[in-house]
């Protein structure tokens, strides 16, 4: 069933922000071949896949990119009634001594972040880890500061911000809907659990 909200972002005005940021990217990492990008599952290891092919583009580099679900890493997974859905981790390369790029849709309350931290450590210790995000909603609950943004968009705290994506619903697009959400679970927090709409809550 389609999602109805205002839409704030096109697929003219995400390509835009996703290109920003990978040239933002490459200026703060100037050797390509340093990087590896990470994707959280679901949205944000679709928007790696763009990053990482834009930064192909622009230095002749093909970045690695990996897949992260972070369900089993979440600081409230043991207070949800819901069993988290996991799904796969796929990181296939070495991320000690590399800069990682951290990439997620919607930043929101930063828990989702702070568990793929969490995650990224165990596979080894890398020389920095950068997050990138498409959108900063504001309202942290944790001191987590996104270093590349697409797009800063205020919101109030009871609002859904819902990403689709061509390759999961065949559209992008990005909308608001107000006054809706679910202030307890987000986007990722609602895929672990089954719900697969696609829309950037508690993060």
């Amino acid at each position: 069933m389609p999602v109805k909200g205002d839409v704030v972002l096109d697929k003219k005005k995400i390509n835009r922000a996703l290109t920003r940021i990978a040239h933002e990217i490459l200026e703060q990492n100037p050797d390509a071949n340093s990087l590896v990008i990470i994707g959280i599952i679901t949205r944000g290891a679709h928007l790696a896949r763009r990053i990482a092919g834009i930064i192909e583009e622009l230095e002749g580099v093909e970045v690695p990119v990996g897949l992260m679900d972070i369900g089993l890493y979440r600081d409230d997974v043991h207070s949800k009634l819901d069993q988290p859905v996991v799904e796969r981790t796929e990181i296939l390369f070495d991320v000690v001594n590399r800069n990682v790029i951290l990439v997620d849709d919607v930043l929101f309350t930063g828990r989702t972040v702070r568990a793929a931290l969490d995650q990224i450590v165990d596979f080894g210790r890398p020389r920095t880890i950068q997050l990138a995000v498409l959108i900063d909603r504001g309202h942290r609950e944790l001191p987590i500061k996104a270093d590349f943004v697409g797009v800063n968009i205020p919101t109030a705290k009871e609002d859904e911000v819902v990403l689709h994506t061509m390759e999961k619903e065949g559209i992008d697009e990005v909308l608001i809907q107000k006054g809706v959400g679910d202030k307890t679970r987000s986007s990722s927090e609602k895929k672990q659990s089954g719900n697969t709409t696609g829309k950037g809550g508690k993060k």
